[in-house]
Parts: C-alpha cells; sequence; structure tokens
C-alpha cells in the first residue's frame, strides 16, 4: 500500500508556499503592477486629451461651419442686390434708348411731314403756274388778244381763289 505521506498535509510547507506566494505578489505589484497602472493613466489621459482636442475641434468646425453659412448667406444676399441693381439699371438704359428711338421716330416722322407739306406746296404752285400758263394760252386764243403778265397773275389767283372756296 501507497504511503500516507504523500497526501499529507504539511503545514511547513504551506506557510512557505504562502509565504513565497506573498513576496511574489508584492513584488509583481512593485516591479508589474504599478508601472502597468500608471502607463495606463497615462494612456487614459492621452486619449481624454485627444477626445477633449476632437471635441475642441469640431466646435471650432461647427463655428467655421456657422461663420462659412452666414457668409454665404451674405454672399447670396450680396449677389441678388447686385443682380436687382443690374436689372434696374438694364431697365433704365432700356427705356432711354426707347426714348431717344421714340424722340428720333418723331424727328424723322415730323420731318418727313414738313417735307410732305413742302412738296403739298410746291405742288401747288407748280399747279398753279401750269393752270396760269394754260389759261393764259386759252384766254389769248379765246380773245385773240394777249394780256400783260401782272393782270394775267391776278386772273388766274382769283380763279384758284374761287376753286379753292367751291371745293
Amino acid at each position: 500500500m501507497p504511503s500516507m505521506e504523500v497526501i499529507s498535509v504539511n503545514i511547513w510547507q504551506i506557510l512557505i508556499s504562502l509565504c513565497n506566494l506573498l513576496i511574489l505578489y508584492l513584488i509583481i505589484r512593485k516591479f508589474l503592477y504599478e508601472p502597468v497602472r500608471k502607463m495606463l493613466e497615462q494612456r487614459r489621459a492621452v486619449i481624454d486629451g485627444q477626445y477633449s482636442d476632437a471635441d475642441e475641434a469640431k466646435r471650432a468646425a461647427l463655428a467655421d461651419k456657422a461663420a462659412y453659412e452666414e457668409k454665404l448667406a451674405g454672399a447670396k444676399a450680396e449677389a441678388e442686390t447686385i443682380r436687382q441693381n443690374a436689372v434696374a439699371e438694364a431697365d433704365k438704359r432700356g427705356e432711354k434708348l426707347l426714348a431717344e428711338a421714340k424722340d428720333k421716330a418723331d424727328g424723322i416722322v415730323r420731318r418727313a411731314e414738313a417735307e410732305v407739306e413742302l412738296e403739298k406746296q410746291k405742288a401747288k404752285d407748280d399747279i398753279r403756274r401750269e393752270i396760269a400758263d394754260v389759261s393764259t394760252k386759252l384766254a389769248e386764243k379765246l380773245i385773240e388778244r394777249e394780256i400783260d403778265e401782272k393782270d394775267h397773275h391776278e386772273l388766274i389767283d382769283s380763279f384758284i381763289d374761287e376753286i379753292g372756296e367751291t371745293k
């Protein structure tokens, strides 16, 4: 039969094992746990700094976005004002050009009317002269005598005036 000593409990061995375990725990805590804990704290501080930097960058980006949108709205309003001013200026120029064209057209029409009136007057004078010449010749043939030119013109003018009054 096997011996019982293998299964037996040795208090001194347990105490030595516990002391070894305690010493090992203290050594690990001093040389391993504390540096790892400090490194984790440093990493946590770096990560917290990165988070705060990211939050600050986000706030700055939002502020920049708001400023950009405000400038964009201002630029759009300014562009609309410039467009409206350009449209108004173009309308003014168009109206001015139309007025100038109308004035020129009216002037041309007035000149044409004056020329027509002048041509009418010339035509009337030419007709009077022709009528005077024809009537003189006709009267000479009819009365077979010669009338001086002054009497002739007086007769023709009175004849034409009578004709003009009847019409």
